[in-house]
């Protein structure tokens, strides 16, 4: 009785390659769709990353701008009670604090004195503040911008840049860790037939590991 042909041995090797197909188109599309969104953030982030590196040597001219005003005496009587410890400027009082000098207080804890209230409005690439005196409605405000590359720097740190800005941020590492994840395992597709690739891999993880070793005390 004869034995049943053998299948060919190309059957499972074709399965092989149409997975393998399949999953380098996958990796190749999630890597170029990460690498288009994450493009201007890496560019950012790697420029102010020279800068912050340098911040030493690198000038800086700040721009102080003071402004003053006078509440309207109707309005006084709102900050006579010392409200609890971080309450903001009274809506109103907030409004015609803006409207005088162009800094808006509303919505941010407030420094309750005998004297006056103080706001705090750190920014990035500079600082603000403004103050009303308690008894006179005298306000005083004070705006201070350290420059173009001392904002990307604080942008680069998240500092001072509130919740839309940190948003931003999270998205962008995703992003980030999806370019670099993919990338890993386009490299172990093609590292076959690339006899380089594991030796520069090894080399971009030896080289930070030894500088740290050395060099950070």
């Amino acid at each position: 009785m004869n034995a049943s042909p053998p299948l060919p041995k190309s059957v499972p090797v074709k399965k092989r390659r149409i997975t393998r197909g399949w999953w380098l188109k996958q990796l190749h599309t999630w890597h170029w769709i990460s690498a288009a969104v994450s493009l201007v953030g890496m560019l950012m982030f790697a420029l102010t990353g020279v800068t912050l590196n340098h911040s030493n040597v690198i000038p800086a001219h700040p721009q102080v701008v003071q402004k003053s005003g006078t509440l309207p005496p109707s309005l006084l009587r709102l900050l006579k009670a010392t409200p609890a410890e971080g309450a903001p400027m009274p809506p109103a009082v907030a409004e015609a604090v803006s409207a005088q000098i162009g800094l808006d207080p509303a919505g941010r804890a407030g420094e309750w004195s005998d004297g006056e209230v103080y706001v705090a409005m750190p920014r990035p690439g500079g600082d603000a503040w403004v103050s009303v005196d308690r008894a006179t409605g005298a306000i005083s405000s004070e705006v201070t911008r350290q420059g173009l590359i001392s904002l990307f720097n604080d942008l680069h740190k998240g500092r001072n840049t509130g919740l839309g800005w940190r948003l931003f941020i999270d998205a962008f590492a995703a992003a980030a860790i999806l370019f670099t994840g993919t990338g890993l395992l386009l490299l172990q597709f093609h590292a076959k037939h690339r006899k380089k690739t594991w030796p520069l891999v090894g080399l971009g993880v030896a080289v930070p590991l030894i500088v740290a070793l050395i060099f950070i005390h």
